[in-house]
């Protein structure tokens, strides 16, 4: 899949804006016309060369570090020239300009990772997670990115292909001789092998779910009737006032949303209208869009108000919400209850009990949010995942299943190993269609 020997191209690496130091990066076969047409010359391998940048006349257009990479020890596995010059905006693009002039042209969104995935350099997860490391807006987000793009990730992924392969051998070799009793100790095998896969394989899908909440974060709902302190329990959680806070009942008309952070866990919280029945026409559209708002959530927070207890309009919410979508029970106004919380137990349900105003149960209510939307502390770490390697996950995870119900039809067995090897082959890339690769390069940064 080599990408060499095409045409060269270039873009600015670093941000928008005005900074002290600004990168611009070129890359393909024509980065030594670059190089001799910018720098008078091409700097020196992997050695950091001063000096200056010239325009069409020779007239010095800024001046600064020289970076040249040669094919196919480079980033991209082409050659790769990186300017590093002053960060403004117009000395950025005027040298880009003159890149362009010498014969590259701009790169498209992601197009230097995709030559990097294409040269081998990379595979598909771990160009992934390039853009996952840029993206990542939490300290625990940034490590797993990073044990990604050093390709923790891959190397699961490759250690269960190789145990299907292996498991797959032993089953051809079974249907290459059908003439010829099947031992025993091949049957256990064969058993054992995907009993193993399987195993694995739950626990890969396991640590993907951890990685896919620290990339996307989780969305919590506070729903509840009006004047239980959902906006106060808002401003509480994020720490700053984000949502007005009244007496009134019904002040809250439109959903509020907070991205907040808890032990790098990323939340979105979101305050909407209290659920009642109105006359208001206004407050009418904000609880219809609390409802709305409740069939996208991942979790929702019921309030309720502590020193009354489930009431019959709490009943009634209750029974109105999305039945598929975890609920987390949070009994508010602790300190105006007089220390007779009533309790009211569910299923499924754990209740917390807190006081907005002051503070009181706060950590605990954070601790089982972050159980509530499926977060584990893990000690060997986890790595960045996308909605996609969980759907692979999951597609070889289902084929596996529907091997076990097949293990007495060989060749049934067979393909159901051989689907489940090309849904786990579609994380790295082996499997991937050039569709898929254009969505995926597309979102990322112009210079990378």
């Amino acid at each position: 899949m080599s990408s060499r020997n095409v045409d060269t191209i270039a873009a600015i690496a670093t941000a928008q804006g005005h900074s002290g130091v600004g990168v611009i990066r070129i890359s393909g076969h024509g980065t030594e016309v670059v190089a001799n047409g910018i720098l008078g010359k091409l700097p020196a391998a992997r050695h950091a060369t001063y000096g200056n940048f010239l325009d069409e006349n020779g007239d010095v257009l800024d001046h600064g570090i020289a970076l040249f990479f040669p094919a196919p020890h480079s980033y991209t596995g082409d050659d790769v020239l990186e300017l590093q010059g002053h960060g403004g905006p117009a000395v950025l693009q005027m040298i880009l300009s003159r890149c362009l002039d010498l014969g590259a042209r701009l790169a498209q969104p992601g197009e230097f990772t995709r030559r990097a995935f294409l040269n081998d350099k990379l595979d598909l997860a771990q160009a992934e997670s390039v853009a996952d490391l840029i993206e990542a807006n939490t300290s625990e987000a940034v490590r797993s990115a990073v044990r990604s793009l050093c390709g923790d990730f891959s190397a699961t992924i490759h250690e269960l292909i190789d145990e299907l392969i292996n498991l797959r051998m032993l089953v051809e070799a079974m249907l290459d001789f059908p003439e010829e009793d099947v031992e025993g100790t091949d049957i256990d095998r064969r058993n054992a092998l995907l009993n193993d896969i399987q195993l694995k394989l739950r626990n890969t899908l396991d640590t993907a779910k951890q990685g896919s909440l620290l990339r996307e974060g989780a969305h919590i709902v506070i729903a509840g009737q009006p004047n239980v302190g959902k906006s106060s329990l808002l401003n509480r959680l994020s720490g700053e006032e984000v949502a007005l806070v009244s007496d009134i009942p019904g002040t809250t008309r439109d959903v509020i949303r907070q991205a907040i952070q808890i032990r790098g866990v990323p939340l979105h919280i979101m305050d909407t209208a209290g659920l009642r029945e109105s006359q208001d026409a206004i407050e009418n559209m904000g609880i219809a869009l609390t409802h709305q708002t409740l069939h996208r959530a991942d979790l929702i927070m019921l309030l309720l108000d502590a020193s009354q207890g489930i009431t019959i309009q709490d009943q009634a919410i209750l029974a109105s919400l999305p039945a598929d979508i975890p609920r987390l029970l949070v009994f508010n106004k602790v300190d105006l209850s007089g220390g007779t919380t009533p309790l009211y137990h569910q299923r499924d349900n754990a209740n917390i009990y807190v006081s907005a105003k002051t503070g009181d149960g706060l950590e605990e209510l954070r601790v089982k949010l972050l159980e509530a939307v499926g977060w584990r502390d893990r000690e060997s770490g986890t790595f960045m995942a996308r909605e996609r390697h969980l759907r692979a996950l999951k597609s070889a995870q289902t084929h596996l299943i529907q091997a076990h119900t097949v293990l007495y039809s060989a060749e049934l067995f067979a393909e159901e190993l051989r689907l489940a090897q090309h849904a786990l082959g579609e994380i790295t890339g082996k499997f991937t269609s050039d569709d898929l690769l254009g969505e995926i390069f597309s979102r990322f940064c112009i210079g990378k």
